[in-house]
């Protein structure tokens, strides 16, 4: 009896040592003063981008179904965005975002009206738990350059940038990507695997693109002047069927300060619409500068270049433009913007030569 009693106070001396170290092991895994969770409450927010404009075409004149000779003019809505975006979870978010087209269907009873499509409606993984400063993304997205470019350039509501004016890639595409930013605010790189026909498009084949784009701030932690230097490099790897190519290489070099934003954009292109036709390379680059006042006033000043094709590298595609806006004071992530340019483009050494376009506008911005 005297041994079964000594037996068990061994075992509560035992069972008490062992809370007391489970107590000392919680403790120390106890969440540090000032820790706030992760919020995981669902959320649904709605916005919207407006861009309007009025557009004076100076020449080529043109003839209308009486032959009288005009100046082509216009009010016209380029963009309206509804951006509806939220969260599932700290690790779940999404957003979708119809946009305006004209319907130019000849056979559509809606032709020449302007119509809803889908430009962007993707989920989004935040991976920090796991890869801090990271994300993934699945649907139709962002493509990886020019979201980035005009984040720097900031007159979308202008005109579409260099390579997609041109119409060598647009702003979005269904695909898969996985975006990541270095420590420091040192860069970014963004990798995706898309269908490579654009948002705009269904894809045709079993043919995918993959893009990749990667910047650097090389002076991140010089003067606060330099850290606004900016380079970065784009790469899309496609084809428009097999063994015919459709690459693009883009280097853009930026530099951001509070009195002016400055940009240099080299591209270098690759097209084989088939195996059966030959390849044609172009290239061409784009320069721009946008000086600025504390006042809200501010000008663009841009010059486009383009050889569409190498096999005829005295031929090219010119375009000016020369603008003056004035952002409107705001709170918050809001802006607004209202802006008179001219926008020229000449062509030189085509045969038959088109004729030069000029045209001013009028143009307004609106985001929330």
């Amino acid at each position: 009896m005297r041994r079964s009693v000594r037996w068990l106070g061994y075992l509560q001396i035992g069972a008490l040592v062992v809370g007391l170290s489970e107590g000392r092991a919680l403790a120390q895994i106890t969440p540090a003063a000032g820790y706030t969770p992760p919020d995981d409450t669902p959320s649904i927010r709605v916005g919207t981008t407006l861009f309007a404009d009025y557009s004076y075409t100076t020449s080529p004149e043109t003839t209308d179904t009486d032959g009288n000779t005009i100046h082509n003019s216009a009010f016209n809505v380029t963009r309206a965005y509804v951006n509806i975006t939220g969260q599932i979870s700290h690790v779940v978010a999404f957003r979708l975002t119809p946009d305006v087209s004209r319907e130019t269907g000849t056979g559509s009873s809606l032709n020449g009206s302007l119509t809803y499509r889908i430009k962007y409606a993707y989920a989004q993984f935040n991976l920090d738990d796991w890869l801090p400063r990271t994300y993934t993304r699945l649907g139709i997205q962002q493509t990886p350059y020019l979201d980035y470019a005009e984040g720097i350039y900031r007159y979308r509501f202008q005109g579409t940038m260099f390579p997609e004016r041109e119409g060598y890639f647009a702003s979005a595409d269904g695909g898969a990507s996985i975006h990541h930013n270095f420590a420091g605010n040192f860069g970014d790189v963004h990798v995706g695997y898309f269908n490579g026909e654009n948002y705009n498009k269904a894809e045709v084949n079993d043919q995918k693109a993959f893009i990749v784009r990667a910047a650097v701030r090389p002076l991140a932690r010089m003067t606060p002047i330099w850290r606004g230097l900016r380079l970065s490099g784009f790469y899309q790897g496609d084809h428009y069927i097999k063994d015919a190519d459709r690459t693009r290489a883009i280097f853009l070099g930026t530099f951001e300060h509070p009195y002016v934003v400055a940009g240099f954009e080299y591209l270098s292109a690759a097209d084989q619409t088939s195996v059966t036709k030959p390849k044609v390379d172009s290239r061409g680059y784009s320069i721009w500068a946008t000086p600025r006042s504390p006042k809200g006033f501010e000008a663009l000043l841009r010059y486009d270049h383009l050889i569409p094709n190498d096999s005829f590298d005295d031929q090219a595609r010119n375009r000016t433009i020369i603008g003056a806006a004035y952002w409107f004071p705001h709170q918050g992530n809001v802006s607004s913007a209202m802006m008179l340019d001219y926008d020229g483009q000449t062509f030189k050494n085509f045969t038959p030569a088109p004729p030069s376009v000029k045209r001013v506008a009028v143009h307004a911005l609106v985001t929330f």
